[in-house]
């Protein structure tokens, strides 16, 4: 059984709110600090090893009317760190419109590497989410990003009946932002399910490699990408593009599974430089 990691004494993070700390101990990635306050959790599946692993959850599987959520990670000069979640991020309804949201804040020193790969999040009928993820890369550090929504319990029939979804990742290498990435999807603006806004597909999704421990990997995702043929009525597309010190992928499919499936396809080069892969047993 998974046992949260946590300080002796007792959590002193503000409501909703998560840290993790990760640094080079006796030559291994280790868990030196980490606390979290309820609605929000850390799950601590792999404190030490060639990378530290960690899982996000929180109390109820999801998050509802006036959750606002935070993590700061700090990852230490060479140490590696995968951080996950253990299911998709349900947004429950909220027909009073308050307040929810998450924020992340990640700061990865010298030639360490964090891989920060949450499930989807799945925003219900009525509901109303903001997300924004802010990267800090320090010379010679590595980062894989993925950020995926779906377009609800589409197996009830719910598809983009959500009220708005926002979503905005920066990232900087050496105080340089080299990456920004904003969408936001708000009913009030028209139909969310109609043919030019999300027509027939169910996920999208974006994976983003930056820093120089993932230049190969980078390169190796643009040419197969640039080789793939363009499908009349395809249940995924993809289009790939370099950004300074990597590469952008993004995804649209039918459903959720066949986003997952790509993404860990693209995603294999990780096990190697994580000691495993960490999706073996999810998708």
């Amino acid at each position: 059984m998974i046992m949260p990691v946590t300080n002796l004494e007792p959590a002193r993070a503000p409501r909703g709110h998560a840290h993790l700390k990760v640094q080079i101990v006796s030559g291994q990635s280790t868990v030196t600090s980490t606390e979290s306050a309820s609605p929000l959790k850390m799950l601590i599946p792999k404190s030490r090893g060639a990378s530290v692993w960690a899982c996000a959850s929180s109390f109820g599987g999801g998050l509802v009317a006036g959750d606002q959520t935070r993590i700061d990670l700090n990852i230490g000069a060479a140490a590696r760190c995968f951080l996950g979640t253990q299911a998709s991020t349900k947004i429950y309804r909220n027909p009073s419109r308050r307040p929810c949201s998450h924020q992340t804040s990640a700061r990865l020193e010298a030639n360490s590497l964090l891989v920060f790969a949450p499930d989807p999040v799945q925003a219900f009928a009525d509901s109303a989410y903001a997300q924004r993820q802010e990267f800090h890369l320090a010379a010679g550090a590595g980062l894989v990003l993925v950020d995926w929504f779906s377009s609800g319990r589409a197996a009830r029939g719910e598809r983009w009946a959500f009220n708005h979804l926002q979503s905005r990742n920066d990232v900087f290498v050496s105080g340089e932002r080299i990456f920004v990435d904003a969408i936001s999807l708000n009913s009030a603006d028209g139909a969310l399910a109609s043919t030019h806004v999300t027509g027939r597909f169910n996920c999208h999704a974006l994976l983003l490699l930056a820093g120089e421990p993932l230049q190969n990997a980078a390169a190796n995702l643009l040419a197969e990408i640039s080789t793939r043929p363009v499908t009349r009525g395809a249940n995924l597309i993809c289009s790939a593009s370099p950004v300074r010190h990597g590469a952008v992928l993004r995804l649209a499919g039918e459903s959720v599974e066949v986003v997952g499936q790509q993404l860990h396809h693209h995603l294999k080069f990780a096990a190697a430089l994580l000691g495993d892969d960490p999706w073996a047993r999810k998708w």
